[in-house]
């Protein structure tokens, strides 16, 4: 999608990955939660939590996200659940009051909006290389790098105090806490946010904010 393309005209797709751990090397994606955001609205009817059915143990990880050997023991292999979220990047057509399609103005892959990106990045990298042989690019915004560079301009020492966690960035801002490390609901804290970081940002520049502003190439 062009760079010059204001934030309120992006489709994006708010998402959060559940792990064993944080390295893709070594740990396996537990639950993956997407909310989808459109013209500055959060389109609550396209959200969806995908469990992921592990090759090993939990182990320690579900005391951080409750997600136990039972509970994933009938959930999907990645093999499945991974096309489900990549076709996700895909951008629903929006339908007229007659049921008719309307081709979105912006035929684009969707956005990929997450806090701290790296995460997700690397595991779908590393899965969609094991399962489909490759990966694909996709544009990028993460809000924790919003938060640092062009809201709080955070030293390298307030980084490791925490203060562009998700949480605390919420805080900031009088958003309402959520249960920490639930893909689905970390995934729309993150568009909430997201939401919130975009009309300060306007307000900053005196314009609104453009995807070249704030996105990245990544997941090649």
């Amino acid at each position: 999608m062009p760079a010059d393309t204001p934030l309120a005209e992006v489709e994006l797709l708010a998402m959060d990955l559940e792990a064993t751990g944080l390295d893709p090397r070594r740990h396996e994606m537990l639950a993956i939660g997407m909310v989808p955001v459109r013209g500055r609205q959060i389109l609550l009817a396209g959200a969806r939590h995908l469990p992921v059915r592990p090759r090993g143990d939990v182990g320690q990880s579900a005391t951080l996200h409750g997600l136990t050997d039972d509970d994933l023991a009938t959930a999907a292999p990645v093999e499945e659940v991974l096309p489900q979220v990549l076709a996700a990047f895909l951008p629903e057509a929006p339908s007229t009051s007659t049921g008719t399609a309307i081709p979105p103005v912006h035929p684009h892959r969707r956005v990929l909006l997450a806090h701290f990106a790296q995460v997700e990045t690397t595991f779908l990298a590393a899965a969609s290389r094991e399962v489909l042989g490759g990966t694909v690019g996709l544009q990028v915004v993460d809000t924790m790098e919003v938060e640092r560079r062009l809201v709080l301009r955070t030293p390298v020492q307030e980084l490791r105090e925490g203060r562009v966690r998700l949480d605390a960035c919420r805080r900031r801002r009088g958003l309402p806490r959520y249960r920490a490390h639930s893909a689905l609901t970390d995934a729309l804290a993150c568009a909430e946010l997201f939401l919130a970081q975009c009309a300060e940002l306007e307000e900053l520049w005196g314009r609104p904010p453009t995807l070249g502003d704030l996105a990245e190439r990544r997941l090649r």
